[in-house]
């Protein structure tokens, strides 16, 4: 955080109310997720404490922080992996108190995660279209006897499947087994099938980590690719700064459970709290 990175021109981010910015283009329309005052304590130690979010309904954010900050219990807390012990998550203006994870997934968000979880003896198409699963519109007698509607369904997800894959250029990778790709293509896999599920709100858990400087580089004009082909926003954790500050418009910081900083590229790069969090404070003399 020593040095300014160099970033694509950033979108206008504008004040919103509850002393929140988001871009210009989602002013006007419901947040895609706020959280309030949110919380986790486990055994009487506040993982996350008081945390207060917006994300506009188009926009690329990210949550950023030193290890142990609490950015994956977030995640978790949003997932509904974690119940809070306090406060709200709305997603789409929908309280998620008392859901489940799949309550929580039908209502639109989806996710990866900072170790990958990938079904490896299953082909990369086998796996896209576990994504799709909430998508089948057959009954399971339709399945069992191969009626033609079954057939209809099967070659739809196989078309779907295989545009999906086309974002990352993987459409001729379908029928390869997954837990043979490479790193970084197990990566892209799993944003794949996250987006299979058809989410308002992708969360990416460090969808950089193991990439070298070129594939980072174009994941992150695939994110902004995304965004825009989808219309749905994203929330990225990463410790790779040149991807953060490349593609987030607006970032939130993190420093043991507590949100320290709010703001673009620019004002988190420039502010001396969030240095110390991650340079730790300059000794004087």
């Amino acid at each position: 955080m020593s040095e300014p990175i160099k970033r694509r021109a950033g979108t206008k981010m504008v004040p919103y109310p509850s002393q929140s910015i988001v871009p210009e283009r989602d002013l006007n329309v419901q947040p895609v997720l706020e959280t309030r005052h949110l919380g986790i304590e486990f055994g009487g130690l506040k993982a996350v404490d008081d945390f207060n979010l917006i994300i506009g309904r188009t926009e690329i954010a990210g949550l950023i922080g030193p290890n142990g900050a609490g950015k994956t219990t977030v995640f978790n807390l949003l997932t509904k992996v974690y119940e809070p012990t306090q406060g709200t998550i709305l997603i789409n203006g929908h309280d998620t108190k008392g859901l489940n994870i799949v309550q929580a997934a039908h209502l639109g968000i989806a996710r990866t995660f900072q170790n990958i979880r990938l079904f490896n003896q299953m082909t990369v198409e086998e796996n896209v279209r576990i994504g799709l699963h909430n998508q089948i519109k057959y009954d399971m007698l339709t399945g069992i006897l191969r009626l033609p509607r079954y057939w209809k369904q099967e070659a739809r997800q196989h078309r779907q499947a295989l545009e999906l894959l086309s974002i990352f250029d993987m459409q001729d990778l379908a029928d390869v087994r997954a837990g043979s790709l490479p790193y970084g293509a197990q990566r892209r896999l799993e944003i794949v099938r996250a987006l299979a599920t058809n989410p308002c709100l992708l969360l990416l858990d460090e969808p950089a980590a193991g990439m070298n400087p070129h594939e980072t580089e174009e994941l992150m004009e695939n994110i902004a690719k995304i965004r825009d082909q989808f219309h749905i926003a994203v929330l990225l954790i990463e410790h790779d700064m040149s991807l953060v500050m490349g593609v987030c418009e607006g970032i939130c910081v993190l420093n043991f459970g507590k949100v320290i900083a709010k703001g673009t590229a620019d004002d988190i790069q420039a502010n001396p709290v969030v240095i110390e969090a991650y340079l730790g404070k300059r000794k004087e003399g």
